[in-house]
């Protein structure tokens, strides 16, 4: 499957033009949340619980800013996309190379109908994340 077709599977980019690449759609961030109680998994499904989420907030840099920032310390999030999916069949969500060189990261996950939250970890001193950041890319 090329970017093209990888594209007629998404809906609601931000900017096509800089988000379909050779590779594949580079996906951004419209939010991101920390855990504030924690969810619960047992065997047979009974007692499946959600974990309650926070969203995290934003900051403007500059007052004339468009956009504002999330500062987020070392630790772990979760991350939900601007992007929705479309159709059926598997592809494939990767955390984008500028995301790891910051020391954060994804999991890479197999997805068919819908694009889940992802928990984020955040390593080192920390990052700063523009709202709509391109943080993942989904192929083939």
């Amino acid at each position: 499957m090329a970017p093209n077709d990888v594209r007629e599977r998404v809906e609601n980019l931000v900017y096509e033009p800089v988000q379909i690449g050779e590779e594949g759609i580079d996906l951004t961030v419209s939010a991101i949340y920390e855990v504030e109680k924690p969810g619960s998994i047992d065997f047979g499904g009974d007692e499946l619980a959600d974990a309650d989420l926070a969203p995290v907030g934003t900051e403007k840099r500059d007052p004339d800013d468009d956009y504002e920032w999330w500062h987020l310390e070392a630790g772990q999030y979760v991350l939900q996309h601007n992007e929705f999916l479309a159709g059926e069949g598997p592809l494939c969500l990767q955390p984008r190379n500028e995301l790891l060189a910051r020391g954060a990261s994804h999991p890479t996950v197999r997805v068919t109908e819908h694009l889940p939250l992802l928990p984020l970890a955040v390593g080192g001193a920390g990052l700063d994340l523009k709202e709509n950041a391109r943080v993942s890319t989904l192929l083939e």
